[in-house]
């Protein structure tokens, strides 16, 4: 393979009651894509159990683990065993009543190369995250790894342009997303398409304003609301991979559990770059108020 060229794995899976399960599952889909040549696999948020943040219950924060802990030791050995480089998403207890939606970055020897904490946290009906996480406090910086500086957030964080472009700034090859996002039982179909669609579309446009190829990983399949208040949540899935100008390089069905291997062009980001140089025209001296939560004046 071309030394420019990186093999990227998206597991996109429905997740039971069941966390051994899980793992075991998610373990034979990593086999998968790393048996096509994967180089590098991304998993979903929060992917060793449901969405749990459906309802608030504070016996739910026996779920969380610490970093290092037994995830990543299992994960690890799975990165080592395939010698991949292994993106996963953990509920992580950082001390008693201190959590946070991280995702960890495990290199190709199983050794933890990184880790990032979710900075934006949603509080919305079905997506109760304030209830469990602390918003993140280690900032946007790419993880580097023996395949390149990958610029690592989290879900919520997809919707949120000046992440995306710190990560950027600060070098990074790839923007990566680990994800848990479905419909609303009462939408109707017109809107569950337009909220399906804007979401891919807003990250398509992280990568054409910063010339990356971006890579999104999401859940799929119903999760029932453990309180019976709500109809639960249906994970669209629609995975994806797009290239540096936006372009869908493959994605996923929204209903179907899948793995997917695409290969990525990274040298392409520096072709589009050149012919699209937003990073040398940004006017950054008149950027200060964006530093404000409004403009009032």
């Amino acid at each position: 393979m071309n030394k420019n060229e990186l093999k990227v794995g998206l597991i996109q899976q429905a997740c039971s009651a069941n966390g051994y399960d899980n793992r075991q599952r998610l373990a034979e889909h990593i086999g998968a894509a790393a048996k096509e040549g994967a180089q590098l696999v991304v998993l979903q948020e929060l992917h060793n159990t449901p969405y749990f943040c459906q309802v608030e219950n504070v016996d739910n924060f026996d779920l969380a683990e610490p970093i290092p802990g037994p995830s990543t030791e299992f994960f690890g050995e799975l990165a080592r065993q395939h010698g991949i480089v292994l993106v996963i998403s953990l509920f992580e207890r950082r001390a008693p009543g201190l959590y946070h939606n991280t995702a960890v970055v495990l290199e190709k020897d199983g050794t933890i190369a990184g880790k990032y904490r979710k900075m934006h946290i949603p509080d919305d009906p079905a997506y109760y995250e304030k209830f469990y996480f602390t918003p993140g406090d280690m900032g946007f910086h790419p993880i580097t790894t023996s395949v390149g500086k990958l610029g690592v957030q989290v879900c919520w964080d997809q919707w949120y342009p000046e992440g995306a472009r710190l990560m950027a700034l600060q070098g990074a090859d790839l923007l990566i997303y680990p994800t848990a996002i479905g419909y609303e039982s009462s939408d109707t179909p017109g809107e569950q398409t337009r909220q399906r669609e804007a979401w891919t579309t807003v990250q398509r446009g992280h990568a054409v304003a910063n010339g990356l190829p971006v890579i999104t990983v999401n859940r799929v399949g119903h999760e029932a609301d453990p309180s019976g208040q709500t109809k639960g949540i249906t994970f669209w899935g629609s995975s994806f991979v797009a290239g540096p100008q936006g372009e869908l390089l493959a994605q996923a069905s929204t209903q179907d559990e899948e793995v997917v291997v695409v290969t990525v062009d990274l040298h392409r980001s520096e072709c589009v770059r050149r012919w699209w140089p937003f990073l040398r025209d940004r006017r950054i001296e008149s950027f200060t108020d964006l530093t404000r939560r409004f403009i009032d004046d």
